[in-house]
């Protein structure tokens, strides 16, 4: 009898382990599907630049893509610190969470393209179409908007300390809850209310511009500002006596 039942727990201590090893190797050749699905998903970051491209994760620095059709593209996550951009068609793009520390994307065309929580210091903006475009919680601290076209573009909560919209396109813009210490509005062109929800306006250039149509516009906000004799504000604020304007310690 023991002889049996010794017999018989080693019997099922063998059927119990060999269950476990299926089970393991189960697993195993579950995980590999798994990453071989993963891999096939995967961008291809070595593919040239095309409509549709996806470039998501891709290490795109320093590299010469001026010109380059990315329209609709999937750029989320890809670096293009110091990448020449220059004219590219990124029309309806996806650029979150994209790194543009000094890229250039001067006279680019980006219309509706999410530019949401990118970091673009020092970025270059100049001439770029990007009406409708997403900025949204965007790093953009001296960016270069220079005679960009910013019709309906939304800024939300985007920190754009001494970034230049000077000749900008800026009817209908969203400055929602922006950092906009320092930058320089004066010379911006709209017809219409912007958006300056609880933005900070913090030595903000506004001299010339005709804000009485601003939206979300507080009498604390304008005595933040600079304006100037020209400069025309919404009906119940009034220009402070002295506007705090010291010369640009750029």
């Amino acid at each position: 009898m023991v002889l049996w039942a010794a017999a018989s727990t080693k019997h099922a201590g063998g059927a119990s382990g060999a269950v476990k090893r299926r089970g393991i190797i189960l697993c195993l050749v579950a995980l590999a599907a798994s990453g071989l699905a993963c891999s096939a998903e995967a961008a291809d970051c070595k593919s040239l630049p095309g409509p549709g491209a996806d470039w998501q994760d891709c290490n795109k620095r320093q590299l010469m893509l001026g010109g380059s059709d990315l329209k609709g593209g999937n750029l989320v996550d890809t670096d293009f610190a110091s990448t020449d951009l220059n004219g590219a068609d990124l029309t309806a793009a996806n650029l979150e969470k994209a790194t543009l520390v000094r890229a250039s994307l001067a006279g680019a065309k980006a219309d509706k393209a999410n530019f949401s929580r990118v970091e673009g210091y020092r970025g270059d903006f100049s001439g770029i179409s990007a009406e409708g475009a997403l900025f949204v919680s965007s790093e953009l601290q001296r960016a270069d908007f220079t005679g960009a076209r910013l019709t309906g573009a939304d800024f939300e909560k985007a920190e754009l300390g001494r970034a230049n919209f000077g000749k900008a396109v800026v009817t209908g813009t969203r400055f929602s809850v922006a950092n906009l210490s320092r930058a320089d509005l004066s010379g911006a062109v709209f017809e219409g209310p912007i958006d300056f929800d609880r933005a900070f306006l913090f030595l903000t250039r506004i001299e010339g511009l005709d804000l009485s149509a601003a939206k979300g516009l507080t009498q604390d906000q304008v005595d933040l500002a600079c304006g100037d004799a020209a400069t025309k504000l919404p009906a119940g604020l009034t220009a402070p006596d002295k506007w705090p304007c010291p010369p640009d310690d750029d």
